[in-house]
């Protein structure tokens, strides 16, 4: 992490101005809005009500994505070492055959 001072960016969110004090690069903090401002209003599409209602929304549609993310990186993740164990495999087979 940068040493420096976190630097306060700005955001707008579902219509509010938020103050973000992060040592991140400032486009990726506004990346990171743009995003939650994104699935805010599609939340707010797909139900009626409180602002607290839509947010909760966002929120589970959000860890939604995070953990079908995750569980495909871990997926991903052990077919390759299964392949790279095969791979093993045939390397120490043909090695042995010399």
């Amino acid at each position: 992490m940068d040493r420096t001072a976190p630097r306060v960016i700005t955001v707008e969110i579902a219509g509010h101005r938020y103050p973000i004090r992060s040592h991140l690069d400032p486009e990726y903090v506004s990346a990171l809005a743009a995003y939650v401002d994104e699935r805010m209003r599609a939340a707010a599409r797909e139900t009626t009500g409180d602002t607290v209602k839509v947010t909760v929304l966002a929120a589970l549609n959000i860890a939604d994505e995070y953990f079908r993310c995750r569980d495909l990186t871990a997926a991903d993740c052990g077919r390759l070492r299964e392949r790279t164990e095969r791979l093993e495999r045939l390397v120490d087979g043909a090695l042995a055959e010399e």
